[in-house]
């Protein structure tokens, strides 16, 4: 039974990456401090270990790691906003705790290291649909460390041949993503807001675009990356729908009354090019925002 490490297990992606791979029958660790993450959404197949990746010896990393053939790098802090009124935690859990589990990974022979980036990297980008080979512009800490995690994952497959490749994802939704706290998403806050009969609340003008993306296809692409045949090197790859909505058009999918409000500093639009996974990965993505709004109302009662 092959042994592989995911941190941020108990995450919102990690959790259901989890319950994936025990499916297909790997030995599952999981690493997670639980400062986003929930024990309900831990698998009682996976061996749980509760520390901060920023903080864990080495050693104990290495003990951790023994005969891991694959390490799916999830945990972090996500979310712009928070990363901007507080960097320095942000800091931490996403950039010295990457540092830490690749400089481990490498020592301990992982077979192929995957990282969960993100396309804050690209910032306001000018062109649409983004590309990998765009220039990177973050507006955020969070968008910043992200960026500098895949570029220590390509140095460490360049310096110490530690087989990395980086997983950009494009505006996750789906099953266990969080309905409030910092790190809610939109449709998670659209959410929350239906089922207590608010109002739902738009930054700026709510004509901003977003390429959302299934966590299901997210899972699908962290499985597909870790068994690809040949070397990758540190390649960096979108992982995004490739379809974009405003987020009018996503309150409109709930069907609320919407309320303007907070202006704030955002990229206008993201959209995945995402032609570079399906055509090396052979990824695709299925999901389909729309019919899972509904889904999940209906799930919800609202």
């Amino acid at each position: 039974m092959k042994k592989v490490l995911v941190t941020g297990g108990a995450g919102f992606i990690g959790s259901n990456l989890v319950d994936s791979l025990i499916n297909q029958g790997y030995n599952v660790s999981i690493i997670d401090n639980l400062s986003t993450g929930s024990e309900s959404n831990l698998n009682d197949k996976a061996t749980f270990y509760n520390y901060d990746l920023s903080k864990i010896s080495q050693k104990k990393l290495l003990e951790i790691l023994e005969e891991v053939e694959f390490v799916f790098h999830l945990a972090a802090l996500a979310r712009v906003q928070p990363s901007i009124l507080n960097p320095m935690p942000y800091h931490d859990a996403n950039t010295t705790s990457t540092l830490n589990l690749l400089n481990a990974s490498h020592k301990s022979n992982v077979k192929r290291f995957i990282y969960s980036a993100s396309s804050s990297c690209y910032g306001n980008s000018d062109k649409v649909p983004q590309n990998e080979s765009d220039p990177i512009n973050p507006l955020s800490p969070y968008g910043l460390q992200k960026y500098v995690g895949e570029l220590y994952c390509k140095l460490y497959s360049q310096i110490y041949d530690l087989d990395t490749v980086s997983l950009r994802y494009f505006n996750v939704y789906g099953e266990r993503m969080s309905l409030s706290g910092a790190y809610c998403l939109v449709t998670g806050i659209f959410a929350r807001q239906m089922q207590q009969g608010l109002p739902l609340t738009i930054t700026n003008d709510g004509n901003q675009r977003r390429d959302f993306t299934y966590v299901g296809d997210v899972v699908d692409a962290n499985l597909i990356a870790a068994k690809h045949k040949q070397k990758l090197n540190g390649e960096v790859f979108n992982i995004g729908n490739g379809k974009n909505f405003s987020i009018n058009d996503v309150a409109d999918m709930f069907g609320g009354k919407k309320e303007y409000g907070e202006l704030r500093t955002e990229p206008f639009e993201t959209l995945a090019d995402n032609s570079k996974a399906r055509k090396i990965l052979g990824w695709k993505p299925n999901g389909d925002l729309s019919s899972w709004i509904n889904k999940f109302k209906f799930e919800l009662g609202i």
